[in-house]
């Protein structure tokens, strides 16, 4: 707590953010929250730092993707109910993907007769959380400007203990202004420590560690639990001590690529496995399932009697709005932890059952251990063989792309954003250290806000940070990119420029064969061609460097390393349009 006292209402919330070490906060600007950001700018020395945004969910999703890289929140602030349901996209998103984000909304003011005519009736809603409700862990309204100070505590430590996630604190505007008689007496959030996080129970993970043992052909699905940086360490040991291969669901990056377990996007290995450990997973089935797309029926991947078993927070983050937690599995035992906490716990107590065991003659698993490295090797081969035939064509296929931004970026010290490349970038980059990359991106309309903030996060470390962009998801936010030239983010931003919501012109494809229907017409409603947006121009107008449209695979390394020194050398951000083929 700072020794000046707050004059108004605003500057006791702006203190109360200040001694939580918020780092900034995102908006879009509203005069439901003016005191609130007069304060953050005016008062005592101004802060946290405000970063403007063109829209509210790209001001959530640059918190998304900071937090995703950092494991910290960043606040939002979000003008009135009308700020609110502009990001309520933004919110859901960072809600399913299990990040921690503190927003604050400017409301009312709730005192009706301070409203002025029209304009504050109709922004403000009788009990503005009910919009998000569903889908943040936790939403509050002070009624008083001394009850402030223990509701941002709280929302900052809900926010950040397990499972993670938005949460949502509406700050009257006439709290905000209010001129304060005195100081207000509080505790500061160190006496409002978080919970510790929960190792789960000894005998359940005894019997995981003994089950794992005992297998003949394990598989571990890590799923959430490459949030915490020392999982990237920890289960390529646990993989090794019980010989089991790791699938990444890429909700965060759990394991080094390549690696002789890490078996990622190789078929045959779970169709083979005799157990199935899935590790923080929220929804595991579709690394278990096969999915017809036309009759939308699944059909499992496990062999009769197959073994799941599950470590994580279980039922503890499902809600009843959203079914985000997908279908109920049989596992046993279904150990209920934080895997911060837990998966430390579980190597610990299979280091020890390892070592109480009698000596064998073969490693642990030996016969699966070379069927995993026959597996992956088909694989790779099967990768190896797709890039070069790709390799000549024109536009780019989406493995080129990937493939020359590598040839590129493995000479810095690098991060990836959110985008893949329609996976190809897990498959060939080495992927060596917990913060190459906070995990995949989300639904359309996420990634470049997501970006933004991972970006931001690593701002001044000298490292490469490398947006792998796709056209649809950019067409909705353009007004994004200025922010990463005013607030001078560098980021190296390389378009994967189909042209097209194709994601969705494939099943338009598989619909129209199914009814006997023509499949040229897919296009319609799904190309973005004709006109096809320059996103060059568009960069270079909102003060990026950028080149392109390029469609020639032989001149694609190049350019990007043209960029790629730009950002580098200068912190500039920039572009690179990369035009490529439909899928």
């Amino acid at each position: 707590m700072s020794g000046r006292a707050p004059e108004y209402g605003s500057d006791l919330m702006a203190e109360v953010l200040r001694a939580l070490k918020v780092p900034y906060a995102s908006l879009n600007p509203g005069a439901s929250f003016r005191g609130l950001h007069d304060s953050l700018v005016n008062w005592n020395g101004g802060g946290p730092s405000i970063l403007t945004c063109q829209h509210e969910k790209v001001a959530v999703g640059v918190a998304h993707g900071y937090a995703k890289a950092t494991g910290r929140p960043m606040a939002v602030i979000l003008h009135d109910l009308v700020g609110l349901l502009q990001s309520t996209m933004g919110l859901y998103y960072a809600f399913c993907d299990r990040v921690p984000v503190l927003a604050l909304g400017g409301s009312g003011p709730a005192d009706t007769s301070k409203r002025r005519p029209s304009i504050d009736w109709y922004h403000s809603a009788n009990v503005q959380g009910n919009a998000v409700r569903d889908y943040v862990k936790w939403d509050d309204e002070p009624r008083s400007v001394a009850a402030v100070p223990e509701s941002l505590i709280r929302a900052w430590n809900v926010a950040r203990s397990g499972p993670a996630g938005p949460v949502y604190v509406s700050l009257d505007a006439d709290l905000q202004e209010q001129e304060l008689d005195g100081e207000i007496d509080w505790l500061g959030p160190g006496a409002f420590p978080p919970a510790s996080p929960p190792t789960g129970d000894r005998d359940a993970m005894a019997a995981l560690a003994t089950a794992l043992l005992d297998a003949e052909r394990p598989v571990i699905v890590a799923g959430f639990a490459g949030r915490d940086p020392r999982c990237f360490e920890l289960l390529p040991e646990l993989a090794d001590l019980v010989g089991s291969a790791v699938v990444d669901t890429g909700n965060r990056l759990s394991m080094p690529q390549p690696h002789d377990l890490n078996l990622t996007g190789v078929s045959g290995v779970v169709e083979e496995s005799d157990l199935v450990l899935f590790l923080d997973c929220k929804d595991p089935e579709p690394v278990v399932t096969a999915v017809d797309s036309a009759s939308r029926s699944t059909v499992s991947r496990l062999r009769p009697g197959t073994r799941l078993m599950s470590l994580g927070f279980s039922s503890l983050g499902v809600r009843g709005w959203s079914h985000d937690f997908g279908r109920l599995l049989a596992v046993s035992p279904d150990v209920t932890a934080d895997t911060v906490a837990a998966l430390p716990h579980l190597v610990d107590v299979v280091r020890t059952e390892v070592a109480r065991r009698p000596p064998v003659d073969a490693p642990v698993g030996a016969a699966w251990r070379a069927r995993l490295a026959e597996l992956g090797r088909r694989q790779r081969r099967r990768w190896e063989e797709q890039r070069n035939a790709d390799a000549s064509l024109t536009p780019l296929a989406t493995s080129t792309v990937a493939g020359a931004t590598w040839d590129v970026v493995r000479d810095y010290d690098w991060v990836l954003t959110a985008g893949t490349s329609r996976g190809w970038a897990r498959r060939i980059w080495n992927i060596d250290a917990a913060y190459r990359h906070p995990g995949d991106s989300l639904g359309t309309a996420t990634q470049i806000g997501i970006a933004l903030g991972v970006a931001l996060a690593h701002r001044g470390t000298g490292r490469l940070v490398v947006d792998l962009q796709p056209d649809g998801d950019l067409m909705f936010d353009l007004g994004s990119l200025w922010v990463a030239a005013y607030y001078k983010i560098p980021m190296l931003t390389v378009m994967v420029n189909n042209r097209a919501y194709h994601n969705d012109w494939e099943h338009q494809e598989v619909v129209a064969r199914q009814r006997g229907r023509p499949v040229e017409n897919a296009y319609v409603g799904m190309e973005i061609t004709g006109p096809a947006p320059d996103f060059s121009a568009i960069a270079r107008a909102q003060g990026w460097w950028a080149e392109g449209p390029i469609e020639d695979p032989d001149k694609a390394a190049e350019v990007i390393g043209r960029a790629a020194d730009v950002v580098a050398s200068t912190g500039q951000p920039a572009l690179v349009d990369l035009v490529t083929q439909p899928k």
